[in-house]
């Protein structure tokens, strides 16, 4: 099984897991990094979520723009009598 590519897809829940076996072990010592990565990993998942959720709020205003200009245009086209 190759580490590192184990490593890079490590998942909060892994974590997690880990935290448990030094419960089960009493071996604390490497608890205090376990936390601050379940932390970095929670605020990665949180900023992902709030970007998800700003991009469709601009997706939604970008089609309301989109309208604007389409409507704007049609009324400069029968304003200036082109067609």
């Amino acid at each position: 099984m190759d580490y590192f590519n184990e490593y890079l897809n490590r998942t909060l829940c892994d974590v997690l897991d880990e935290m448990r076996t030094c419960f089960k072990t009493y071996n604390f010592a490497p608890m205090l990094a376990l936390i601050e990565e379940a932390q970095m990993m929670g605020n990665k998942m949180e900023a992902g979520l709030n970007d998800r959720h700003d991009i469709e709020k601009l997706e939604v205003r970008k089609e309301g723009l989109v309208k604007e200009i389409r409507e704007l245009r049609e009324k400069r086209k029968a304003l200036s009598g082109d067609e």
